[in-house]
């Protein structure tokens, strides 16, 4: 789950630097998954073979966003679901689906229901959860637990059991731990794999001061207006492996199935 700079505005790091600091920091493949298209993949797959990383290939989808460009929306409204191919043909149904979400939109406001995208899965996407804006996290956030185990049954009912993961990331704000012991609460009561992710928007910590910088063009305010709504620090980076294991580790088997949904 990471989003190179052709996620205009919500990612700060060319795929080229993002490549280079995955390999320098010993992972074996990472998923570039750019809002709603696959922009950012072509760079990233030429760079990350040069360095002996492989790519996995997807995308992270607006579920019905909004019908026209949230042009100056500080934190602009819509469902997110991440989505990665399992094969060429899955990499066919998932640019299928990302061109269908365009075309039932406009620029800037794509638009495609969790419904549609299902049927055109064909068992061949690990569909994850997603991030803060994701269908698991928004809900818990706006309606408790009970409402999370609802949407989480909803995908498990449209994707099937063997294709949908819990998605867990930590980037060490202060609710982080909360949502992550109740979303994995939920996943484990219903035998629904969990996995960790980054849920990456910049290479490195010192990419963040570009991230802000990127978040107030975006919504078309100074970076002293945004301030309030963008994360506390620099945790949307690239981590080690080992990291990854020591910051999950009250989670056991989370960054292990991160490496066995791609291979």
């Amino acid at each position: 789950h990471c989003h190179t700079n052709f996620s205009f505005g919500d990612g700060a790091s060319h795929p080229e630097e993002l490549a280079e600091e995955a390999a320098r920091l010993g992972l074996e493949a990472l998923a570039v998954t750019d809002h709603d298209g696959f922009y950012g993949v072509v760079r990233f797959a030429e760079a990350a073979r040069a360095v002996g990383l492989r790519t996995v290939f997807g995308t992270e989808l607006t579920l019905d966003g909004p019908t026209v460009p949230p042009l100056g929306a500080a934190d602009p409204p819509g469902e997110h679901l991440v989505v990665l191919a399992r094969s060429p043909r899955g990499y066919a149904q998932l640019a299928r689906a990302a061109t269908t979400a365009q075309l039932a939109g406009q620029k800037g406001a794509p638009r495609i229901g969790v419904e549609a995208l299902a049927e055109l899965s064909g068992g061949e996407w690990a569909v994850l959860s997603g991030c803060r804006k994701g269908p698991l996290a928004t809900a818990l956030h706006r309606d408790g637990p009970a409402a999370a185990g609802r949407a989480l049954d909803r995908l498990v009912g449209l994707f099937g059991r063997e294709h949908v993961h819990v998605e867990l990331w930590d980037h060490g704000d202060p609710l982080d731990s909360a949502r992550n012991d109740a979303l994995a609460q939920l996943a484990v009561r219903r035998d629904v794999p969990l996995v960790a992710t980054n849920n990456v928007h910049y290479a490195t910590p010192a990419r963040r001061r570009l991230a802000t910088a990127l978040a107030a063009v975006r919504s078309r305010r100074s970076l002293a207006e945004i301030d309030g709504w963008l994360p506390g620090g620099a945790g949307a980076h690239l981590r080690s492996g080992p990291e990854q294991a020591r910051r999950f580790a009250r989670y056991p088997g989370v960054v292990e199935t991160a490496a066995e949904v791609w291979g």
